[in-house]
């Protein structure tokens, strides 16, 4: 496995840091890694700072840059140890923005910050994204994992939007990304109360793919994104984009989006490559890779 830590890179080269760490795991059929990207602040609950958020959009540039990456899976550091005689820290995925970064702010100065930030770099990224998420997701931390395309969760996840409670609203895409996933009413609900939701109602409502017990779930967080790291990168792309369709368009419009996107994958080297592997049951070699 090789590992290294990221908060820029910028052509000129990486600036290192402690707040993201990006590990590089192979891919299980030799070809490719998984980046698995750990946002590392575990005595603030991993808090989103602007470190946290430059970090993450950089993140974005070089996954989406690296041919290798496959996947990118997305979790939260587990507790430092405790000192003698102190509590340990619970578990977070990510625990919200850091608050002490919103004081004296006004409007022009956070619309700069969160309209060009790094849940939209993650949401636009064009690679499959997984959110692993063990403890608490709230606020800009259930962000990050709605902004994500599947969700992975222990079953001490808790995922929440209790900006209501400052004063604020989700900044980061959670009104419309949280509707599309558990529904009108539910997220009205979530949003006007501030209310945790377990990880089995988060389960129950879609906001999580699967649940599994902490010891777990990496195990099948990896499991998934290896199935995924297996397909064609050209295919996962398409199909990244027309499933997105649905989100922007109507079913009509979205339909002929999708029979478009499928015609024209008869025109390239993987549909062919996977046909005659399915018909010689053989393991296809893809070649967009």
């Amino acid at each position: 496995m090789c590992a290294y830590k990221l908060i820029c890179y910028d052509f000129l080269g990486p600036v290192m840091s402690e707040v993201v760490i990006i590990e590089e795991i192979p891919c299980e059929n030799g070809d490719g890694v998984i980046a698995k990207v750990t946002i590392n602040r575990p005595d603030k609950l991993n808090s989103l700072n602007q470190d946290v958020v430059n970090a993450l959009k950089e993140m974005c540039s070089w996954a989406e840059q690296n041919d290798s990456v496959r996947c990118v899976v997305i979790c939260g550091a587990s507790p430092n140890p405790p000192l003698e005689g102190k509590r340990s820290k619970p578990h977070a995925f990510v625990a919200g923005a850091d608050i002490t970064e919103f004081v004296g702010k006004g409007s022009d100065e956070i619309r700069e910050l969160f309209t060009d930030n790094a849940i939209e770099a993650i949401w636009n990224l064009s690679k499959p994204t997984i959110a692993m998420v063990d403890g608490f997701a709230l606020g800009g931390g259930c962000e990050v994992a709605c902004s994500c395309d599947i969700r992975i969760a222990s079953s001490r996840a808790i995922f929440g939007t209790p900006e209501i409670k400052l004063g604020l609203i989700p900044g980061y895409g959670g009104t419309q990304r949280l509707v599309k996933l558990v529904g009108y009413g539910r997220a009205m609900e979530m949003m006007m109360t501030g209310n945790n939701v377990s990880a089995e109602e988060a389960y129950r409502c879609g906001i999580a793919n699967h649940l599994c017990e902490p010891e777990d779930l990496e195990a099948k967080t990896m499991e998934i994104a290896q199935t995924i790291a297996s397909k064609s990168m050209h295919t996962l792309r398409v199909a990244k984009t027309t499933i997105r369709a649905a989100l922007d368009h109507g079913i009509t419009e979205g339909v002929a989006i999708e029979a478009e996107a499928f015609a024209n994958l008869f025109d390239t080297e993987d549909k062919e490559i996977g046909v005659q592997a399915f018909l010689n049951r053989t393991n296809p070699e893809w070649k967009h890779r």
